[in-house]
């Protein structure tokens, strides 16, 4: 015959145990504070797209400045994420089947969503500051992207 007392807990367990998945997913989703994992993916892209398009020597400029800020912000976005408890590990490059004349363009596109992600309102006053220097380094790298952008158009 089974103890009463025992029932509880053998529910509080089975409970807990059918949880725990679901628990361990929602540690790894965006909350209430920025997208920072998103921003992440949107970053990697741009910095993908920018290292592999052909161009000319200004064009080269103003995309390793580019770079340069991108990496800047990865850097930071991966220490806020960090902050927030978020697992930042790598995901892979966007499809070599891009359209590379296109490439800066869609760079910019990933820059601009990667900043909409990441100034989401933060709650979380360790992460605020590099959220802060995150934005900062997307502004950057978006003034480098759209300089080149600018220097393809004028045929530079």
């Amino acid at each position: 015959m089974p103890n009463h007392r025992s029932t509880p807990l053998l529910a509080a367990f089975a409970l807990a145990t059918l949880l725990s998945p679901l628990v361990a997913q929602a540690a790894d989703l965006p909350g209430h504070h920025p997208a920072y994992l998103h921003a992440l993916s949107d970053l990697r892209h741009a910095r993908w797209n920018l290292t592999h398009r052909p161009g000319g020597a200004a064009v080269n400029e103003q995309e390793r400045i580019a770079v340069t800020e991108v990496d800047h912000a990865i850097a930071e976005a991966m220490s806020a994420a960090g902050a927030d408890g978020k697992n930042v590990a790598q995901d892979e490059h966007e499809d070599a089947s891009l359209n590379h004349p296109g490439a800066l363009h869609h760079a910019q596109d990933l820059l601009i969503k990667a900043k909409q992600d990441v100034a989401e309102s933060e709650d979380n006053p360790e992460a605020r500051g590099l959220r802060g220097a995150v934005i900062r380094h997307i502004d950057l790298a978006l003034e480098a992207t759209r300089n080149a952008i600018r220097d393809v158009e004028q045929g530079r």
